[in-house]
């Protein structure tokens, strides 16, 4: 059963170290965990969750980074602790005066994101959150390299000549559209349906 709420949080998240700039405007209720927090990032992104993700935040009463996401099996020495994202509500760390986080997804890529809380707002009748309503760019494919790998991938894909035009084009599929982004088209997954899945 879905948690009763009465406000929504506006985040606007930004593929860093990307230019023009890939971005999501999202609201989510005020109930969301961190992991519910996540499955929209992703969903809205355009990523498939297949690898390890984190946020990284101070804590607004202690002024501590904190690291939230999915706890590692095996802790090194220097390894700082984290926290399971699906304990951690927003509401405890999301407020206009400590509006930012990082989340960084998948460890080898190195993809990191900026999210800014923008605003928290009263739900609006007839609107079924989580909900995307702003965006500009098509997400990077997964595995491609991070920020440098994707700027190849789209110098390649832009040259027809390029030697490895027909092998990336057909990695990445020929529909794709770096500049190409539509939020009506954004669907949400079951943020408890997935996290039963990872934990499987």
């Amino acid at each position: 059963m879905k948690k009763k709420f009465n406000r929504v949080y506006q985040f606007k998240i930004t593929l860093e170290e990307i230019l023009p700039p890939v971005w999501r405007r999202i609201q989510v209720p005020e109930t969301y965990s961190f992991w519910d927090l996540h499955v929209a990032i992703q969903d809205s992104m355009g990523w498939l969750d297949c690898h390890l993700h984190e946020f990284e935040m101070e804590h607004p009463s202690t002024g501590e980074k904190e690291h939230i996401g999915i706890p590692p099996e095996d802790y090194f020495e220097d390894d700082p602790e984290v926290f399971p994202g699906w304990k951690k509500n927003i509401r405890a760390y999301f407020t206009p005066d400590n509006a930012s986080a990082k989340y960084r997804y998948d460890f080898g890529d190195d993809w990191r994101h900026e999210v800014v809380l923008e605003k928290i707002e009263p739900m609006a009748d007839g609107v079924s959150y989580p909900v995307c309503i702003g965006g500009e760019r098509a997400c990077p494919p997964e595995d491609c390299g991070g920020p440098h790998g994707y700027g190849e991938f789209l110098e390649i894909i832009m040259d027809p000549a390029h030697k490895q035009y027909g092998e990336m084009t057909a990695w990445a599929g020929a529909q794709f559209d770096p500049e190409r982004f539509d939020p009506g088209k954004v669907r949400f997954d079951d943020p408890s349906k997935r996290l039963k899945r990872a934990m499987e």
